[in-house]
């Protein structure tokens, strides 16, 4: 079989898996997450000051219950603008005062829709959905047909991993072209960063969804890929987070107990598996989240101090699922059926 021919194979095996995501639960499942988010934003509205001030600048503001903004004459003579209006929710069931302008009350809802909804909500669900994909197509009674054919095992296995990859890219897209597009129409802000957060998303779910088939290859056990896939992104969260918090707190005391092995034991842990945790920080400051939202101490002190590396992690990120699953398609051709 030549090269043409594999990746011929390859693309039908996509297309088929995709075929197949789409026509379970799953899909109509996410869909409808999907459409509730869409229809919060549709129901948005700002009320009251659209802006405080012109793209790029940072005005000086007052709450609008400072002492000092309740005289207009003082008011008038400084020239400082006062926080007035509010966020209307479900047209206009839920009202939230404005805490700074409109495009600070968007910030806030696309980054809770990107960063909580979406990259951790929505990552999480797509791997314990997506779980039983490999497993099923493993089991000696369903593949036997495809192996017969001349057709290379990693060919099948990378089929599969990609058409998975396409449904939650199309999934990932739905919600957040639409998520964007509802606020825009309704409040007038159009903030293109947030479309930045489709690709985040793909990553994301790309590293760990190789994983969860190195783990089907080598079990063929739907419940062994939830859990384990899981449990992994939990484990690589902490050693980010924790890389974080240790190199942060080296930062502040040369002399911390931290400096020495640890360290060195986190840095390369840090380094081997996927960072989840960065690909968030990289998802917040895509939406400039920064500017209006205080970040956790760890994160800002390793940007601040230039040991936030961002496309070396997800170029280290990327690598590492690359190799799972180049693992996972050599224990496939090993396995005997």
């Amino acid at each position: 079989m030549n090269f043409a021919e594999m990746m011929t194979s390859i693309g039908v095996l996509a297309k088929d898996t995709f075929l197949q995501a789409r026509a379970q639960g799953i899909f109509w499942v996410l869909l409808g997450i999907t459409a509730v988010c869409v229809a919060l934003c549709l129901s948005a509205g700002v009320n009251g000051t659209a802006t405080l001030a012109a793209p790029g600048e940072n005005p000086d503001f007052l709450p609008r219950h400072d002492a000092e903004a309740q005289d207009p004459k003082r008011l008038e003579q400084s020239g400082v603008s006062v926080v007035s209006g509010e966020l209307t929710l479900a047209f206009g069931a839920i009202r939230v005062p404005l805490a700074r302008d409109a495009r600070t009350a968007v910030h806030t809802l696309q980054f809770a829709l990107a960063n909580g909804v979406a990259d951790t909500l929505g990552v999480l669900f797509a791997l314990v959905w997506t779980a039983g994909f490999l497993p099923r197509f493993l089991d000696p009674r369903a593949i036997s047909v495809l192996l017969a054919k001349p057709t290379p095992r990693w060919c099948l296995l990378v089929g599969k991993y990609l058409g998975v990859l396409a449904f939650v890219l199309v999934q990932a897209s739905l919600f957040v072209v639409g998520t964007w597009l509802a606020l825009g129409v309704r409040t007038g802000i159009w903030d293109t960063p947030y479309l930045l957060s489709i690709p985040c998303l793909l990553l994301h779910f790309a590293i760990f969804f190789g994983f969860s088939a190195l783990l089907a290859v080598c079990f063929r056990s739907t419940v062994v890929c939830v859990f384990g896939s899981i449990a992994f992104w939990a484990l690589c969260w902490m050693a980010n987070y924790g890389r974080h918090s240790i190199v942060a707190e080296v930062y502040k005391d040369s002399d911390s107990v931290f400096a020495g092995g640890l360290t060195t034991l986190l840095e390369a842990a840090y380094w081997i598996l996927p960072k989840p945790a960065d690909l968030g920080i990289m998802l917040s400051n895509a939406l400039d989240a920064g500017q209006h939202f205080a970040q956790p101490v760890a994160y800002s002190s390793v940007q601040a101090h230039g040991a936030f590396h961002p496309w070396l992690s997800v170029l280290a990120s990327a690598l590492f699922a690359v190799v799972v699953l180049f693992a996972a398609s050599r224990q496939f051709e090993a396995t005997d059926y």
